[in-house]
């Protein structure tokens, strides 16, 4: 019995000594000499040097871009700085700006009045509806600023293109002074022209805005584009082709992806015009365009109108609001350019 209890107790006691070897062979940290530590020599990181904030007769301005232009998100400022006053506090720009902002201009709107150069001043100035910026046809060379661009005008009205609507937030407005279309007895619509001084200065004006705010072509657009239902403005009359050609401004197809699709499109409407599945193909491809418009499968008013809208942008010389195999192949050309991000 005794030798059992001692043989028992000598193992715990070895099973105590070993597990408290480990716990100090684990936990033991030799000793080393103390000696001063040399402060760490840290290099100074180099800052990005903010850009001046400009003051001119107690009004400040900012026009230099921080952000990615290619995102559309920029920091520039065009106007003056609009900053809060609060009593008995002091507003500073010491770390002005965030780079995380961008325009709230981000579509270029053309429009025509369907008035006279009085009228159309009156109208804009005076009346519930304005425009940033008024085109004359006065032959000279002023170009009259309405709204302030940082401002939103009413222009655009209910409105819509891809993801984006009620663009009155989002866009710059430019009304052309034009005198609109009148109908004859059959109902076709006769639109009036625009001056070789009038297209200049808006090719300039529009130029500036959309290089500024770094507007892509895709949103460089006619009324009529972003309301095809109730707006025909600026009409067929109006060169897109022209600023597209010689002002590198928004949106034209390449005539040989227009070759390409016309053959197809041609056997598409030969045998598939009131197929509903076609139509329902066609008012998809409008819709992805941009034009918003309801998928009904038919060959319905809406559809008809924005077929028109459409015409009027890139087929000016049928606008008859008839999907043939010519438009058909234009809008698939342009789909193929410009796809939806």
């Amino acid at each position: 019995m005794r030798k059992t209890l001692y043989i028992i107790g000598l193992s715990t006691f070895v099973f105590s000594c070993t597990s408290q070897q480990n716990v100090k062979k684990n936990t033991y940290k030799p000793k080393t000499p103390v000696s001063q530590a040399k402060p760490a020599v840290k290099t100074p990181v180099a800052e990005t040097p903010r850009p001046k904030i400009t003051n001119e007769h107690g009004v400040e301005f900012f026009t230099t871009n921080l952000a990615d232009p290619a995102k559309n998100d920029n920091t520039a400022s065009y106007g003056s700085i609009v900053s809060a006053k609060p009593i008995g506090y002091k507003v500073v720009k010491t770390y002005f700006p965030s780079i995380a902002q961008n325009f709230r201009q981000r579509y270029l709107i053309l429009h025509y009045t369907a008035l006279n150069d009085e009228k159309s001043l009156t109208a804009l100035t005076q009346q519930g509806v304005s425009a940033h910026y008024l085109v004359n046809n006065t032959g000279d060379n002023e170009i009259y600023q309405l709204v302030d661009e940082n401002k939103r005008s009413y222009h655009a009205g209910v409105s819509a293109w891809r993801n984006d609507k009620n663009l009155n937030d989002t866009s710059i407005g430019i009304e052309i002074v034009n005198t609109g279309y009148t109908t004859d007895a059959t109902g076709k619509r006769t639109f009036a022209g625009f001056s070789d001084d009038q297209i200049k200065k808006v090719a300039a004006l529009a130029k500036d805005i959309a290089v500024r705010y770094q507007i892509p072509a895709t949103n460089v657009l006619a009324h009529s584009d972003i309301a095809p239902t109730r707006k025909q403005d600026p009409g067929p009359m109006f060169p897109w082709k022209k600023l597209y050609d010689e002002y590198q401004l928004g949106m034209w197809y390449d005539e040989t992806a227009k070759q390409n699709f016309l053959t197809l499109a041609q056997a598409d409407f030969s045998v598939r015009y009131i197929d509903p599945s076609f139509i329902f193909v066609v008012q998809t491809a409008l819709q992805k365009f941009g034009y918003y418009l309801d998928l009904s499968g038919k060959w319905d008013d809406a559809t008809k109108k924005t077929i028109e809208a459409f015409q009027y942008h890139f087929r000016p010389q049928n606008y008859d609001g008839i999907m043939d195999a010519e438009t058909w192949a234009i809008l698939q050309a342009l789909n193929q350019k410009y796809p939806a991000k």
